[in-house]
Protein backbone atom coordinates (compact mmCIF):
# COMPACT_ATOMS: atom_id res chain seq x y z
CA UNK A 1 0.00 0.00 0.00
CA UNK A 2 1.40 3.40 -0.94
CA UNK A 3 2.38 5.86 1.71
CA UNK A 4 3.06 8.66 -0.74
CA UNK A 5 0.36 11.07 -1.83
CA UNK A 6 0.34 11.01 -5.63
CA UNK A 7 -1.34 14.45 -5.72
CA UNK A 8 1.28 16.14 -3.56
CA UNK A 9 2.45 19.36 -5.11
CA UNK A 10 6.04 20.54 -5.16
CA UNK A 11 5.83 23.35 -2.64
CA UNK A 12 8.01 25.10 -0.04
CA UNK A 13 8.48 22.02 2.14
CA UNK A 14 9.80 19.92 -0.74
CA UNK A 15 12.09 22.72 -1.91
CA UNK A 16 13.48 23.28 1.60
CA UNK A 17 14.15 19.58 2.05
CA UNK A 18 16.00 19.45 -1.28
CA UNK A 19 17.92 22.68 -0.60
CA UNK A 20 19.05 21.54 2.86
CA UNK A 21 20.14 18.09 1.64
CA UNK A 22 21.83 19.61 -1.42
CA UNK A 23 23.86 22.02 0.74
CA UNK A 24 24.91 19.27 3.11
CA UNK A 25 25.92 16.92 0.30
CA UNK A 26 27.66 19.72 -1.63
CA UNK A 27 30.01 20.32 1.28
CA UNK A 28 30.54 16.58 1.66
CA UNK A 29 31.79 16.78 -1.93
CA UNK A 30 33.85 19.84 -1.07
CA UNK A 31 35.47 18.06 1.89
CA UNK A 32 36.30 14.96 -0.12
CA UNK A 33 37.69 17.01 -2.98
CA UNK A 34 39.81 19.24 -0.75
CA UNK A 35 41.78 16.29 0.57
CA UNK A 36 42.42 14.99 -2.95
CA UNK A 37 43.45 18.46 -4.17
CA UNK A 38 45.59 19.66 -1.27
CA UNK A 39 46.72 16.33 0.17
CA UNK A 40 50.17 16.41 -1.42
CA UNK A 41 50.75 20.04 -0.35
CA UNK A 42 49.54 19.33 3.18
CA UNK A 43 51.71 16.23 3.59
CA UNK A 44 54.79 17.97 2.18
CA UNK A 45 54.20 20.98 4.45
CA UNK A 46 53.71 18.91 7.61
CA UNK A 47 56.37 16.26 7.04
CA UNK A 48 59.00 17.76 4.75
CA UNK A 49 58.77 14.71 2.46
CA UNK A 50 59.89 15.20 -1.14
CA UNK A 51 59.72 11.66 -2.55
CA UNK A 52 56.54 11.44 -4.72
CA UNK A 53 55.94 7.79 -3.79
CA UNK A 54 56.11 8.54 -0.06
CA UNK A 55 53.81 11.55 -0.44
CA UNK A 56 51.35 9.51 -2.52
CA UNK A 57 51.29 6.80 0.19
CA UNK A 58 50.66 9.36 2.96
CA UNK A 59 47.87 11.03 0.97
CA UNK A 60 46.34 7.63 0.27
CA UNK A 61 46.43 6.87 3.99
CA UNK A 62 44.66 10.16 4.80
CA UNK A 63 41.97 9.43 2.18
CA UNK A 64 41.62 5.88 3.53
CA UNK A 65 41.17 7.25 7.08
CA UNK A 66 38.43 9.59 5.83
CA UNK A 67 36.66 6.68 4.13
CA UNK A 68 36.93 4.54 7.26
CA UNK A 69 35.48 7.33 9.41
CA UNK A 70 32.78 7.89 6.80
CA UNK A 71 31.82 4.22 6.91
CA UNK A 72 31.63 4.06 10.71
CA UNK A 73 29.82 7.39 11.11
CA UNK A 74 27.47 6.68 8.26
CA UNK A 75 26.39 3.37 9.77
CA UNK A 76 25.70 4.99 13.13
CA UNK A 77 24.07 8.12 11.70
CA UNK A 78 21.76 6.30 9.31
CA UNK A 79 20.42 4.09 12.10
CA UNK A 80 20.00 7.12 14.37
CA UNK A 81 17.99 8.90 11.65
CA UNK A 82 15.39 6.11 11.78
CA UNK A 83 15.08 6.56 15.54
CA UNK A 84 15.48 10.30 16.10
CA UNK A 85 14.38 11.81 12.80
CA UNK A 86 15.82 13.06 9.52
CA UNK A 87 16.04 16.75 10.44
CA UNK A 88 17.89 16.24 13.72
CA UNK A 89 20.51 13.93 12.23
CA UNK A 90 21.03 16.23 9.24
CA UNK A 91 21.88 19.05 11.65
CA UNK A 92 24.23 16.86 13.71
CA UNK A 93 26.04 15.67 10.56
CA UNK A 94 26.59 19.19 9.20
CA UNK A 95 27.63 20.59 12.57
CA UNK A 96 30.08 17.75 13.23
CA UNK A 97 31.94 17.89 9.97
CA UNK A 98 32.16 21.70 10.14
CA UNK A 99 33.77 21.41 13.57
CA UNK A 100 36.38 18.83 12.63
CA UNK A 101 37.28 20.31 9.27
CA UNK A 102 38.02 23.53 11.16
CA UNK A 103 40.36 21.58 13.44
CA UNK A 104 41.97 19.97 10.36
CA UNK A 105 43.04 23.41 9.16
CA UNK A 106 45.14 23.71 12.33
CA UNK A 107 46.90 20.31 11.95
CA UNK A 108 50.51 20.29 13.15
CA UNK A 109 51.60 16.78 12.12
CA UNK A 110 50.70 14.20 9.48
CA UNK A 111 49.26 11.90 12.13
CA UNK A 112 47.10 14.74 13.50
CA UNK A 113 45.83 15.39 9.98
CA UNK A 114 44.97 11.71 9.47
CA UNK A 115 43.14 11.45 12.82
CA UNK A 116 41.15 14.63 12.17
CA UNK A 117 40.17 13.41 8.70
CA UNK A 118 38.91 10.20 10.30
CA UNK A 119 36.78 12.23 12.74
CA UNK A 120 35.53 14.48 9.94
CA UNK A 121 34.62 11.38 7.95
CA UNK A 122 32.41 10.13 10.79
CA UNK A 123 30.08 13.11 10.34
CA UNK A 124 30.40 13.24 6.55
CA UNK A 125 29.06 9.70 6.45
CA UNK A 126 25.99 10.60 8.49
CA UNK A 127 24.68 13.17 6.01
CA UNK A 128 23.96 11.22 2.84
CA UNK A 129 21.44 8.61 4.02
CA UNK A 130 19.63 11.19 6.16
CA UNK A 131 19.32 13.69 3.32
CA UNK A 132 18.36 11.00 0.82
CA UNK A 133 15.58 9.67 3.05
CA UNK A 134 14.32 13.22 3.69
CA UNK A 135 14.07 14.10 -0.02
CA UNK A 136 12.60 10.71 -0.98
CA UNK A 137 9.92 11.00 1.68
CA UNK A 138 8.91 14.59 0.95
CA UNK A 139 8.87 14.66 -2.86
CA UNK A 140 6.00 13.09 -4.85
CA UNK A 141 6.63 9.94 -6.87
CA UNK A 142 6.43 11.74 -10.22
CA UNK A 143 9.40 13.97 -9.34
CA UNK A 144 11.27 11.94 -6.72
CA UNK A 145 14.02 10.50 -8.96
CA UNK A 146 14.69 13.87 -10.55
CA UNK A 147 14.92 15.60 -7.15
CA UNK A 148 17.30 12.94 -5.86
CA UNK A 149 19.48 13.27 -8.97
CA UNK A 150 19.69 17.00 -8.32
CA UNK A 151 20.53 16.35 -4.66
CA UNK A 152 23.31 13.99 -5.68
CA UNK A 153 24.70 16.63 -8.05
CA UNK A 154 25.55 18.67 -4.96
CA UNK A 155 28.55 16.38 -4.51
CA UNK A 156 29.85 17.35 -7.95
CA UNK A 157 29.23 21.03 -7.33
CA UNK A 158 31.18 20.65 -4.07
CA UNK A 159 34.10 19.21 -6.01
CA UNK A 160 33.79 22.02 -8.53
CA UNK A 161 33.74 24.63 -5.76
CA UNK A 162 36.84 23.16 -4.13
CA UNK A 163 38.76 22.97 -7.39
CA UNK A 164 37.86 26.56 -8.31
CA UNK A 165 38.86 27.89 -4.89
CA UNK A 166 42.13 25.93 -4.93
CA UNK A 167 42.95 27.37 -8.34
CA UNK A 168 42.48 30.86 -6.87
CA UNK A 169 43.86 30.41 -3.33
CA UNK A 170 46.96 28.31 -4.05
CA UNK A 171 49.01 31.06 -5.74
CA UNK A 172 47.90 33.67 -3.18
CA UNK A 173 48.34 31.86 0.14
CA UNK A 174 51.54 29.95 -0.61
CA UNK A 175 52.53 26.97 1.59
CA UNK A 176 49.55 27.50 3.92
CA UNK A 177 46.98 27.53 1.13
CA UNK A 178 45.83 24.03 2.12
CA UNK A 179 44.88 25.30 5.59
CA UNK A 180 42.60 27.95 4.09
CA UNK A 181 40.86 25.30 2.01
CA UNK A 182 39.94 23.30 5.10
CA UNK A 183 38.95 26.46 7.00
CA UNK A 184 36.41 27.33 4.30
CA UNK A 185 34.73 24.00 5.06
CA UNK A 186 33.37 25.56 8.27
CA UNK A 187 30.92 27.74 6.31
CA UNK A 188 28.07 25.16 6.05
CA UNK A 189 27.50 25.71 9.76
CA UNK A 190 25.45 28.71 8.64
CA UNK A 191 22.99 26.30 7.02
CA UNK A 192 22.10 24.96 10.46
CA UNK A 193 20.23 28.18 11.24
CA UNK A 194 18.12 27.78 8.09
CA UNK A 195 17.44 24.09 8.68
CA UNK A 196 16.39 24.57 12.29
CA UNK A 197 14.00 27.43 11.47
CA UNK A 198 12.58 26.43 8.09
CA UNK A 199 12.74 22.66 7.62
CA UNK A 200 9.99 20.44 9.07
CA UNK A 201 10.49 16.79 9.95
CA UNK A 202 9.52 14.14 7.37
CA UNK A 203 5.77 13.48 7.61
CA UNK A 204 6.24 9.89 6.46
CA UNK A 205 8.77 9.25 9.22
CA UNK A 206 6.46 10.79 11.84
CA UNK A 207 3.55 8.63 10.63
CA UNK A 208 5.75 5.54 10.63
CA UNK A 209 6.75 6.18 14.24
CA UNK A 210 3.10 6.56 15.27
CA UNK A 211 2.16 3.34 13.49
CA UNK A 212 4.99 1.44 15.18
CA UNK A 213 3.90 2.73 18.57
CA UNK A 214 0.32 1.69 17.86
CA UNK A 215 1.22 -1.81 16.64
CA UNK A 216 3.97 -2.64 19.10
CA UNK A 217 2.88 -0.63 22.12
CA UNK A 218 6.03 1.43 22.19
CA UNK A 219 8.54 -1.41 21.73
CA UNK A 220 10.67 -1.60 18.62
CA UNK A 221 13.06 -4.10 17.10
CA UNK A 222 16.53 -2.79 16.29
CA UNK A 223 16.30 -1.47 12.72
CA UNK A 224 19.37 -3.24 11.38
CA UNK A 225 18.17 -6.56 12.83
CA UNK A 226 14.78 -5.97 11.20
CA UNK A 227 16.40 -5.28 7.81
CA UNK A 228 18.30 -8.57 7.89
CA UNK A 229 15.48 -10.61 9.43
CA UNK A 230 13.27 -9.96 6.41
CA UNK A 231 14.50 -12.17 3.49
CA UNK A 232 13.41 -9.66 0.85
CA UNK A 233 15.22 -6.69 2.34
CA UNK A 234 18.22 -8.89 3.19
CA UNK A 235 18.62 -9.91 -0.44
CA UNK A 236 18.28 -6.32 -1.59
CA UNK A 237 20.94 -5.17 0.88
CA UNK A 238 23.41 -7.80 -0.30
CA UNK A 239 22.83 -7.06 -3.99
CA UNK A 240 23.02 -3.29 -3.68
CA UNK A 241 26.07 -3.58 -1.42
CA UNK A 242 27.95 -5.20 -4.30
CA UNK A 243 26.92 -2.34 -6.61
CA UNK A 244 27.83 0.30 -4.03
CA UNK A 245 31.22 -1.25 -3.25
CA UNK A 246 32.21 -1.18 -6.91
CA UNK A 247 30.92 2.39 -7.34
CA UNK A 248 32.78 3.74 -4.30
CA UNK A 249 36.02 1.81 -4.88
CA UNK A 250 36.33 2.83 -8.52
CA UNK A 251 35.60 6.49 -7.88
CA UNK A 252 38.06 7.01 -5.02
CA UNK A 253 40.79 5.17 -6.89
CA UNK A 254 40.25 6.99 -10.19
CA UNK A 255 39.93 10.45 -8.64
CA UNK A 256 43.24 10.14 -6.79
CA UNK A 257 45.10 9.52 -10.09
CA UNK A 258 43.66 12.21 -12.35
CA UNK A 259 45.33 15.36 -10.99
CA UNK A 260 48.90 14.00 -10.84
CA UNK A 261 48.59 12.48 -14.33
CA UNK A 262 47.34 15.66 -15.99
CA UNK A 263 49.84 17.74 -14.04
CA UNK A 264 52.65 15.58 -15.41
CA UNK A 265 51.39 15.93 -19.00
CA UNK A 266 51.09 19.70 -18.60
CA UNK A 267 54.62 19.98 -17.19
CA UNK A 268 56.00 18.20 -20.27
CA UNK A 269 54.42 20.93 -22.41
CA UNK A 270 55.89 23.72 -20.29
CA UNK A 271 52.61 24.51 -18.52
CA UNK A 272 52.04 24.99 -14.78
CA UNK A 273 51.47 21.47 -13.49
CA UNK A 274 49.51 22.38 -10.33
CA UNK A 275 47.15 24.64 -12.28
CA UNK A 276 46.31 22.01 -14.87
CA UNK A 277 45.94 19.31 -12.25
CA UNK A 278 43.24 21.45 -10.64
CA UNK A 279 41.58 22.16 -13.98
CA UNK A 280 41.43 18.42 -14.62
CA UNK A 281 39.51 17.90 -11.36
CA UNK A 282 37.05 20.60 -12.43
CA UNK A 283 36.56 18.87 -15.78
CA UNK A 284 36.10 15.51 -14.05
CA UNK A 285 33.36 17.00 -11.90
CA UNK A 286 31.75 18.84 -14.80
CA UNK A 287 31.25 15.42 -16.37
CA UNK A 288 29.93 14.10 -13.06
CA UNK A 289 27.36 16.89 -12.74
CA UNK A 290 26.02 15.99 -16.19
CA UNK A 291 25.73 12.38 -15.04
CA UNK A 292 24.06 13.31 -11.75
CA UNK A 293 21.38 15.63 -13.09
CA UNK A 294 20.49 13.51 -16.11
CA UNK A 295 20.15 10.35 -14.01
CA UNK A 296 16.66 11.06 -12.67
CA UNK A 297 15.29 11.88 -16.13
CA UNK A 298 16.83 8.77 -17.68
CA UNK A 299 15.73 6.50 -14.82
CA UNK A 300 12.15 7.81 -15.10
CA UNK A 301 12.14 7.31 -18.87
CA UNK A 302 13.60 3.80 -19.18
CA UNK A 303 13.50 2.36 -15.65
CA UNK A 304 15.96 2.13 -12.78
CA UNK A 305 17.70 -1.07 -13.82
CA UNK A 306 18.06 -0.10 -17.48
CA UNK A 307 19.54 3.25 -16.44
CA UNK A 308 22.05 1.51 -14.16
CA UNK A 309 22.99 -1.09 -16.77
CA UNK A 310 23.68 1.57 -19.40
CA UNK A 311 25.71 3.66 -16.95
CA UNK A 312 27.80 0.69 -15.77
CA UNK A 313 28.53 -0.28 -19.39
CA UNK A 314 29.49 3.32 -20.13
CA UNK A 315 31.89 3.29 -17.16
CA UNK A 316 33.66 0.28 -18.66
CA UNK A 317 33.72 1.96 -22.08
CA UNK A 318 35.22 5.11 -20.54
CA UNK A 319 38.07 3.01 -19.12
CA UNK A 320 38.70 1.47 -22.53
CA UNK A 321 38.71 4.94 -24.12
CA UNK A 322 41.26 6.23 -21.61
CA UNK A 323 43.46 3.18 -22.12
CA UNK A 324 43.49 3.67 -25.91
CA UNK A 325 43.73 7.48 -26.02
CA UNK A 326 46.91 9.37 -26.84
CA UNK A 327 48.87 11.39 -24.27
CA UNK A 328 47.75 14.62 -25.88
CA UNK A 329 46.55 17.01 -23.15
CA UNK A 330 43.31 17.94 -24.93
CA UNK A 331 42.37 14.32 -25.64
CA UNK A 332 43.20 13.40 -22.04
CA UNK A 333 40.88 16.09 -20.70
CA UNK A 334 38.07 14.78 -22.93
CA UNK A 335 38.69 11.32 -21.51
CA UNK A 336 38.56 12.71 -17.97
CA UNK A 337 35.22 14.42 -18.66
CA UNK A 338 33.83 11.07 -19.83
CA UNK A 339 35.29 9.34 -16.76
CA UNK A 340 33.58 11.95 -14.58
CA UNK A 341 30.18 11.28 -16.13
CA UNK A 342 30.39 7.52 -15.58
CA UNK A 343 32.70 6.89 -12.58
CA UNK A 344 31.43 9.76 -10.42
CA UNK A 345 28.11 10.66 -12.04
CA UNK A 346 27.17 7.00 -11.60
CA UNK A 347 26.62 7.64 -7.87
CA UNK A 348 23.11 8.90 -8.65
CA UNK A 349 21.80 5.33 -8.82
CA UNK A 350 22.06 5.13 -5.03
CA UNK A 351 19.79 8.01 -3.91
CA UNK A 352 17.32 7.18 -6.68
CA UNK A 353 17.14 3.41 -6.21
CA UNK A 354 17.91 2.62 -2.56
CA UNK A 355 14.99 4.53 -0.93
CA UNK A 356 12.57 2.69 -3.23
CA UNK A 357 13.68 -0.72 -1.91
CA UNK A 358 13.12 -0.35 1.83
CA UNK A 359 10.29 0.48 4.25
CA UNK A 360 10.02 3.93 5.85
CA UNK A 361 10.98 2.94 9.40
CA UNK A 362 14.20 1.24 8.20
CA UNK A 363 14.83 3.29 5.05
CA UNK A 364 17.72 5.35 6.38
CA UNK A 365 19.25 2.34 8.16
CA UNK A 366 19.19 0.13 5.06
CA UNK A 367 20.31 2.84 2.63
CA UNK A 368 23.04 4.03 4.99
CA UNK A 369 24.21 0.48 5.66
CA UNK A 370 24.67 -0.15 1.94
CA UNK A 371 26.20 3.25 1.17
CA UNK A 372 28.60 3.25 4.10
CA UNK A 373 29.53 -0.41 4.41
CA UNK A 374 30.79 -0.02 0.84
CA UNK A 375 33.42 2.27 2.32
CA UNK A 376 34.71 -0.51 4.52
CA UNK A 377 35.35 -2.38 1.29
CA UNK A 378 36.75 0.67 -0.49
CA UNK A 379 38.80 2.43 2.17
CA UNK A 380 42.06 0.51 1.39
CA UNK A 381 41.66 1.19 -2.36
CA UNK A 382 43.69 4.44 -2.53
CA UNK A 383 46.62 2.55 -1.01
CA UNK A 384 46.05 -0.45 -3.30
CA UNK A 385 45.85 1.90 -6.28
CA UNK A 386 49.26 3.39 -5.43
CA UNK A 387 50.63 -0.17 -5.52
CA UNK A 388 48.86 -0.97 -8.81
CA UNK A 389 50.25 2.21 -10.33
CA UNK A 390 53.81 1.01 -9.80
CA UNK A 391 53.05 -2.57 -10.89
CA UNK A 392 50.95 -1.92 -14.01
CA UNK A 393 53.05 0.88 -15.41
CA UNK A 394 51.01 4.04 -15.00
CA UNK A 395 47.70 5.83 -15.32
CA UNK A 396 46.05 4.17 -18.33
CA UNK A 397 46.28 0.48 -17.41
CA UNK A 398 45.20 1.22 -13.82
CA UNK A 399 42.11 3.12 -15.01
CA UNK A 400 41.18 0.24 -17.34
CA UNK A 401 41.68 -2.30 -14.56
CA UNK A 402 39.49 -0.29 -12.16
CA UNK A 403 36.58 0.28 -14.56
CA UNK A 404 36.42 -3.43 -15.40
CA UNK A 405 35.08 -3.97 -11.88
CA UNK A 406 31.73 -2.81 -13.29
CA UNK A 407 31.34 -6.22 -14.93
CA UNK A 408 30.49 -7.46 -11.43
CA UNK A 409 27.86 -4.72 -11.08
CA UNK A 410 26.22 -5.73 -14.36
CA UNK A 411 25.96 -9.36 -13.24
CA UNK A 412 24.48 -8.34 -9.87
CA UNK A 413 21.71 -6.28 -11.51
CA UNK A 414 19.99 -9.50 -12.66
CA UNK A 415 19.11 -10.31 -9.03
CA UNK A 416 17.53 -6.95 -8.14
CA UNK A 417 13.94 -5.69 -8.76
CA UNK A 418 12.69 -2.84 -10.91
CA UNK A 419 11.08 -0.04 -8.84
CA UNK A 420 10.01 2.46 -11.50
CA UNK A 421 6.43 3.77 -10.96
CA UNK A 422 6.08 1.85 -7.70
CA UNK A 423 5.20 3.54 -4.38
CA UNK A 424 7.71 3.77 -1.56
CA UNK A 425 7.34 0.70 0.69
CA UNK A 426 5.32 1.39 3.84
CA UNK A 427 5.95 0.42 7.42
CA UNK A 428 4.80 -3.17 7.42
CA UNK A 429 6.84 -4.63 4.57
CA UNK A 430 9.74 -4.07 2.19
CA UNK A 431 7.97 -6.10 -0.50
Amino acid sequence: MSNVNENTEIGPIQKRALASSFIGWMFDGYETSVLILVGASAIASLSGLTNPAEIRLAVGTAIAATLLGWAIGGMIGSIAADYFGRKRMLMIAIGGYCLFTGFTAASQTVMMLIVLRFLTGIFLGSEWSTGTALVAETWPRRARAKALGVMQSGFGFGFFLAAGLWLYIQPLAGPDAWRWMFAIGVLPALALIYIRRSLPESELWLKAMKEIERKKEGTREFTLVEVFRDPVSRGRVIGTLVLASVTVAVFYSVSALIGPHVGGLAAKQGLVAAQWATISVMIYNAGAICGYISAGFIADAIGRKSYMAITFLAAIASGVFVYLMSDNLTVTLIGIFILGAFTLGVFSWMPIYLPELFATHVRSTASGFVFNLARFVAFPMPIVTAFLFSQLGGFKPVILCLTLFYVLSLLTLFFLPETKDKPLPGVSSAK
